[in-house]
Formats: C-alpha cells, sequence, structure tokens
C-alpha cells in the first residue's frame, strides 16, 4: 500500500506492479473516506500532499 501525491502516482503503480506482480487500484483521498482509517496526511515520498491511494 502506499499513500502518495500526484507526482510520484505512477512510481508507487510501478513499486506496486514489482512487489506484487499484479495491477493496483488507485484510490483518490480527495473523494474517498474511510470509516476506521485516517490517511496519512503527507506523500511517503516527499512533503506534499497525499492525495492517492495505491493497494
Amino acid at each position: 500500500m502506499y499513500v502518495v501525491c500526484k507526482d510520484h502516482v505512477e512510481l508507487a503503480i510501478d513499486m506496486f506492479v514489482d512487489e506484487f506482480e499484479e495491477a493496483p487500484d488507485v484510490v483518490d483521498l480527495e473523494h474517498t473516506k474511510f470509516i476506521d482509517w485516517e490517511p496519512p496526511v503527507k506523500c511517503q515520498e516527499c512533503q506534499c500532499e497525499a492525495r492517492f491511494l495505491v493497494v
């Protein structure tokens, strides 16, 4: 699972495919809320706002 900004979404997809050998689902965190999980505020690759969940 990767939580990344717009600039790093392609990198996260590539890393997911390398690790799991299948295509991930990409969730736009701006339009999706979770009941039991609060996503990180910052991208895990930089300090920009996290926007996408790649799982």
